[in-house]
């Protein structure tokens, strides 16, 4: 496993993390029977982009845009049609102009089904650069 995967913790203590939930519509759903792989891609950055807009100043939303560099994701249950699951985030240690974001997705059960890590970088809109 590699290093970046090993980063994956749950929130330190003395912070919670960022909640959403979600219900798999029948269009979230693949051949297979449950939500196909590219929704739950879809979900990370949705409740990632949620965060930041709940806790940035509007300036800094503005000013900034957030681009991801890397996914690394864990599927290790199904999430069916009609199933209900909560997605939570919450950002790690900043590594230079990137950040490491955890999401862990569970099921009413609050049993986990998908943990992914994503590195995103912070971009300022005017330049196109990565801010530090």
């Amino acid at each position: 496993m590699p290093s970046f995967w090993n980063s994956s913790v749950p929130p330190p203590p003395d912070r919670t993390g960022f909640t959403r939930i979600v219900t798999a519509a029948p269009a979230d759903i693949d051949e297979l029977g449950h939500v196909n792989n590219a929704v739950y891609l879809c979900w990370v950055q949705d409740v990632a982009t949620a965060h930041w807009r709940d806790t940035a100043r509007p300036e800094d939303i503005a000013r900034y845009v957030w681009v991801v560099t890397r996914h690394e994701v864990d599927y290790l249950r199904p999430v069916l049609v009609g199933e209900t699951v909560t997605l939570t985030t919450w950002v790690g240690t900043p590594k230079g102009a990137r950040f490491d974001r955890h999401v862990d997705i569970a099921g009413a059960d609050a049993v986990l089904r998908v943990r992914a890590v994503t590195i995103w970088a912070l971009i300022d809109r005017t330049s196109g650069r990565a801010v530090r």
